[in-house]
């Protein structure tokens, strides 16, 4: 079974890594790109972004775009994600997107969506990184009592969210293991005198600089002992191959709404 996918964002750095993955990836057949009406790369080929053509033209028109496709990748920015979400419902295309950054109320539209189309929506798609969400669970419900959960990302200058999407999922996750609100317990960023620590709480610290891809640590403090998952990326790659391995796995699906677990079975 083959897939054929249109990406969005064709010329960002996201963008980039999974023009060269989907070319690289069994199963899998790069059939159009998608990038802002006024980008210079529109009527490129796509391939010229990651060292040879391909013979797939950069466009702006999202439903000719999907017209060539089964399944849109999305790593872009919530409001055009959205516009594009609707586009591949009223085609009864798939979706993966790995944007992050949605309020409430957007999350509540592509789960509205689903109920139409099958859509992969996951904070990271990096295998490695689902594989911390599960050890996470395991590591909340054995340290439930007497450790103080910190939760620690940093990424490169140009991201425009924080915490990170990832970030948030961990201390969903964590919250989650532990019976706990995370909008009621979160602490994000502290300054001045706050007073002693609430052990409810999960306290997120964000740092933005350079070219950093993608760190994200989480801390079980305890009283003479500190345990820590984390997860280091050097490339986007894993994000790219999480997503394909995300669009491989709808070809089957009719609607849903599903996220990394699901698709790697840890469910």
């Amino acid at each position: 079974m083959t897939v054929k996918v249109a990406i969005a964002g064709a010329s960002g750095r996201m963008g980039r890594m999974l023009i060269e993955a989907a070319q690289q990836t069994e199963g899998v057949i790069f059939a159009a790109a998608l990038d802002q009406a006024n980008s210079p790369f529109i009527g490129r080929d796509a391939g010229e972004l990651v060292g040879g053509a391909c013979g797939v033209v950069i466009g702006s028109d999202v439903e000719a775009a999907l017209q060539q496709a089964d399944c849109l990748i999305d790593f872009t920015r919530p409001a055009g994600t959205l516009v594009h979400l609707q586009v591949a419902r009223r085609l009864k295309r798939a979706v993966v997107i790995g944007t992050t950054g949605f309020s409430p109320e957007e999350k509540a539209l592509i789960g509205e969506a689903a109920r139409e189309i099958p859509v992969t929506f996951a904070p990271n798609m990096s295998v490695g990184v689902n594989a911390v969400f599960k050890l996470l669970d395991v590591a909340a419900k054995i340290l439930a009592s007497g450790y103080d959960v910190e939760v620690f990302e940093a990424h490169h200058r140009f991201k425009v969210d924080a915490p990170s999407g990832t970030a948030l999922r961990m201390g969903e996750v964590v919250a989650q293991a532990l019976g706990r609100d995370l909008q009621e317990t979160a602490i994000y960023g502290r300054e001045g005198v706050t007073g002693e620590r609430k052990p409810e709480t999960i306290g997120f610290a964000t740092v933005r600089g350079g070219d950093i891809v993608g760190d994200h640590t989480v801390m079980f403090c305890g009283l003479g002992e500190r345990v820590e998952i984390s997860h280091k990326a050097g490339s986007r790659m894993p994000y790219a191959t999480g997503a394909l391995r995300a669009a491989l796995f709808l070809q089957d699906k009719r609607s849903g709404l599903y996220d990394m677990q699901d698709v790697l079975g840890l469910k």
